[in-house]
């Protein structure tokens, strides 16, 4: 079984990385671009019976800061 965990600074929190990535594409040309937002995707192996009452417990408390960032996890 494996959990795809996908982690996004929660939105009001300043993204010094995005912004870079912004201004990157910028000047090499790529005007359309309005904002950027960088996040970060965790892939789990998990072993079987794990649960996503599991995964979610591993977010919590090590995967993801929750006071600046916010996760979603797809069990496949």
């Amino acid at each position: 079984m494996k959990a795809t965990v996908t982690v996004m600074l929660k939105s009001g929190v300043l993204d010094p990385q995005g912004e870079a990535v912004k201004a990157a594409l910028g000047a090499m040309g790529f005007a359309g671009v309005q904002g950027v937002r960088q996040g970060k995707v965790i892939e789990l192996d998990l072993a079987p019976g794990t649960t996503q009452a599991d995964v979610t417990a591993m977010c919590e408390k090590l995967l993801a800061n929750t006071v600046i960032e916010s996760y979603r996890v797809e069990m496949a």
